[in-house]
């Protein structure tokens, strides 16, 4: 009974982790590994679930408390992380409201590469490297309210 908590406790381990190692931001990624990325997104709820459930079955069967509470919280950990989009909820949340210095101090390197916005008279520049992460700035600039997104 307990290679059978291990194997799913390994597959439900994978279904999360899998996908995070392989969409992570500014790396690239080769088309089959994406592809695979994106299956076991598609159907890692189910089978975490199919796994949790037989984590509680199994584990409860080998008569050992402890190991069985560990392994069904373990499982129950890696089916809950499942549902949590990382990228939307975590890593690429709102910039919020953006501050700006002077181009004179800000600390851009020559070679970043800048969304430039100009409105009437006065510009704004967003760095791609923050912009890849939140994705969506809300700013006003020169008293017209603007989206920059990337």
């Amino acid at each position: 009974m307990a290679a059978v908590v291990w194997v799913c406790l390994a597959i439900a381990l994978f279904c999360v982790a899998y996908p995070l190692y392989v969409m992570r931001p500014f790396r690239p990624q080769g088309p089959r590994e994406l592809q695979a990325a994106l299956a076991v997104l598609q159907y890692r709820e189910p089978i975490t679930i199919i796994c949790t459930m037989a984590v509680i079955v199994a584990a409860f069967a080998s008569g050992r408390r402890v190991f069985a509470a560990g392994t069904v919280l373990l499982a129950c950990l890696l089916a809950w992380l499942a549902r949590v989009n990382v990228y939307e909820q975590i890593m690429f949340h709102s910039a919020g409201r953006p501050q700006f210095v002077d181009a004179k101090e800000a600390q851009i390197d020559s070679n970043d590469k800048l969304i430039v916005v100009k409105v009437n008279g006065n510009a704004r520049a967003y760095p791609i490297r923050m912009m890849g992460y939140h994705h969506v700035v809300n700013d006003d600039i020169g008293g017209t309210a603007i989206v920059a997104t990337y």
